[in-house]
């Protein structure tokens, strides 16, 4: 049974508040961001080892199994505060809706530390000078620190695709020939040379 992929509610954002108070007290933002970290390190886990996933999220594994699993997997691994909130979880029956936890602990993270979280689809990898670029301009633009998180799309010719929250901007070069393709449907070969600089500066 796979973890459930579910977002963020009113529980996991009210978890989220008791365990970014508790890292905060107990190391400030160093410990919340380490805390964030983890936790984000268990999901992928989770994600890529389908024996774990099943550990986490199997009705016949029953809680006592599932703790002392826990603890033998990630005592010494993670810091006390990670594994105390994993436990806390399973013994509440909420451990299999993991993600949700972790999503409403890093917005919450995000928001509190006045960051924002941008995904950037590239054809290709970009190397460390362009990304910094990028994210100058983008913390210039949203007057906020920039988390940038690169991912490579091979269906994309070129360009950049960001991700901000739930809104997409699409600056690919496939995009902008779908436009060319749509004006030249609509406005004609004249319309398209006119209009031609504005399409491929959108």
């Amino acid at each position: 049974m796979p973890l459930l992929e579910i977002p963020a509610d009113a529980v996991a954002l009210t978890y989220a508040r008791s365990l970014y108070d508790l890292a905060s007290e107990r190391g400030g933002r160093e410990k919340i961001e380490e805390v964030l970290a983890e936790l984000e390190d268990v999901l992928e886990i989770a994600r890529h080892d389908a024996e774990f996933a099943e550990l986490l999220s199997s009705r016949s594994v029953t809680a006592e199994a599932r703790g002392a699993s826990l603890r033998r997997i990630f005592a010494g691994r993670v810091t006390d505060l990670t594994l105390n909130f994993l436990l806390v979880l399973n013994a509440k029956k909420r451990i299999g809706a993991l993600p949700a936890f972790v999503e409403g602990f890093d917005s919450l993270v995000q928001q509190r530390l006045g960051r924002v979280e941008v995904d950037v689809f590239t054809a290709e990898r970009l190397d460390a000078a362009s990304l910094a670029s990028l994210r100058e301009r983008l913390q210039g633009a949203l007057s906020r620190e920039v988390v940038l998180h690169p991912y490579i799309d091979p269906q994309m010719i070129g360009g950049v695709k960001l991700r901000i929250g739930d809104q997409l901007i699409d600056g690919s070069i496939a995009t902008k020939l779908r436009r060319l393709k749509d004006q030249l449907a609509t406005d004609g070969a004249a319309g398209v040379r006119a209009r031609l600089p504005d399409i491929l500066s959108e």
